[in-house]
């Protein structure tokens, strides 16, 4: 078993819902963000077209994190995620700079609004001084969810499931729709694929080699 997710480039439209999604479903203080979503634009005027690209953590097969990880506070789990244990973490931040992604934070503790709100819950549910990342929601699937950036996006931009199974939808999309990842030459396989979107430069570039590949 190794979870993976998809990202259809084609069908995001930079409506920030997977942000917004998982900061509420994993109370992440303003400024800390575990899911966001890039603005790439291309061509020139008046041929200008808009691109977004969202980024998360990439939970590679080999991360660089755990590696240089002192305390052993990042580990991996028995599902293949990349998980952090608060108790062991003391802020050091070498993972942050191992990272190739930036995809990590640091917490400063403390509560989300600077007094009592009438709604929601105020109090910060992280440890302060210690890093924090996307987990893929493992709360949730461990009830049989999906992650909640998968859930609220709009426009089906997202699927989640078992890399492992060829049969998987993550599996088909990235076999059937040239699914890459980023930055395949650190080595570090990761977790999360992109389908690059048909009408741009970036799309013409990944589907002609992925073609000229498939035809060798």
């Amino acid at each position: 078993m190794r979870y993976g997710m998809v990202i259809d480039l084609n069908r995001c439209i930079g409506c920030h819902a997977c942000s917004i999604a998982c900061k509420i479903e994993n109370a992440t203080p303003p400024g800390v963000f575990w899911s966001w979503v890039f603005q790439v634009e291309e061509g020139k005027y008046p041929d200008v077209r808009r691109s977004y690209i969202p980024r998360l953590c990439m939970q590679c097969e080999d991360p660089a994190c755990i590696r240089v990880c002192s305390t052993k506070a990042t580990y991996q789990d028995s599902q293949g995620l990349v998980r952090i244990d608060e108790q062991k973490c003391i802020g050091c931040k070498a993972c942050i700079l191992a990272c190739p992604y930036g995809v990590r934070s640091v917490h400063e503790g403390g509560k989300y609004f600077p007094i009592d709100v009438p709604w929601g819950e105020t109090e910060e549910c992280h440890q302060g001084g210690t890093v924090s990342k996307c987990t893929f929601c493992s709360h949730l699937m461990g009830r049989g969810e999906e992650p909640a950036c998968v859930s609220a996006c709009p426009t089906t931009a997202r699927h989640f499931g078992d890399l492992s199974d060829p049969e998987s939808v993550v599996s088909q999309l990235i076999r059937d729709r040239f699914g890459f990842q980023f930055h395949p030459e650190f080595g570090l396989n990761p977790s999360v694929y992109y389908l690059p979107p048909k009408g741009s430069a970036l799309g013409v570039v990944f589907y002609t080699l992925q073609s000229y590949r498939r035809k060798e």
